[in-house]
């Protein structure tokens, strides 16, 4: 069989990094390199071609799920005209969403990824895009009166245990109150 033209290799890594990215928000990073090739609709084989090994896959997806993070961030204040509490206060509204509890894959790295990085060692690139991306996402959130971290960690708590009651009417109690409490004074 010949090799694959550069242009069809990038493109099979971006659909890779782009698949593992939304997998691991939503299973896990114990993901096997076998299924996660099959959602991305390639062969087993091809993993090991792009990839040194599956941490390296870790480090690349993590990354790329900040930078949707980032993105997402960045459109809001572009939507809203540099209006930061306006974009925050959709942000919030969006996240702590039944949409957003349902939607892992393609939801808040913050919320997917703790549990995963916390059982990663310091020195991993993952970790410290991790690191990185839950430092500039509490700052993002914070105003003249509420700190961000505080905001994060409102927002995150509620999503997770909103996942974890999923089904019960606890679940939008937790969404709603969390909204309440962080858009009361925005």
């Amino acid at each position: 069989m010949g090799r694959v033209p550069q242009a069809q290799a990038e493109e099979n890594r971006r659909r890779v990094v782009e698949t593992a990215s939304r997998l691991f928000r939503e299973q896990g990073t114990q993901v096997s390199v076998a299924d996660l090739m099959k959602a991305a609709g390639l062969t087993h084989g091809g993993f090991y071609k792009q990839f040194a090994s599956k941490e390296a896959l870790v480090d690349e997806a993590t990354a790329h799920a900040f930078e949707g993070l980032t993105r997402l961030r960045n459109d809001g204040l572009e939507q809203y005209d540099g209006q930061l509490d306006t974009a925050q206060r959709v942000l919030i509204d969006t996240y702590l969403s039944i949409e957003h509890r349902d939607g892992a894959a393609d939801g808040c790295p913050v919320a997917a990824l703790a549990t995963d990085m916390a059982r990663e060692p310091e020195d991993r690139e993952a970790r410290r895009v991790y690191t990185e991306g839950v430092s500039d996402f509490a700052e993002w959130l914070a105003t003249e009166d509420q700190d961000g971290i505080a905001r994060l960690c409102t927002m995150l708590g509620a999503l997770v245990l909103a996942r974890a009651t999923k089904g019960s009417p606890l679940s939008e109690q937790i969404l709603t109150a969390a909204r309440t409490a962080l858009t009361a004074t925005t």
